[in-house]
């Protein structure tokens, strides 16, 4: 089997047990940012599966727009990334 050379560990133990790997990642070509998209990048991130600077060129994220997807995931949980309940969450 073929493994590609990649910068960092391939997979991390997240604290409730289960293992986040690159290949859970969503396509670097992905135009449709649904909540558990959102939250998986999220994930990786925070638990250094990549780096912030590497999610932000594969994605093509501004700065901003991942602080505001980890800002929600801390403040309010994965449920405040959803398009229907923004509302809800921010604040005025």
């Amino acid at each position: 089997m073929y493994l590609k050379k990649v910068d960092g560990p391939r997979q991390v133990t997240l604290p409730d047990g289960s293992v986040l790997s690159r290949a859970d990642l969503p396509p670097a070509d992905t135009e449709r940012w649904v909540a558990s998209r959102k939250a998986i990048v999220v994930r990786a991130v925070a638990y250094g599966l990549l780096s912030q600077s590497e999610a932000l060129e594969r994605y093509g994220l501004s700065e901003e727009e991942l602080a505001l997807w980890t800002s929600a995931v801390l403040q309010h949980g994965e449920k405040a990334l959803k398009v229907t309940t923004i509302q809800k969450y921010r604040q005025p």
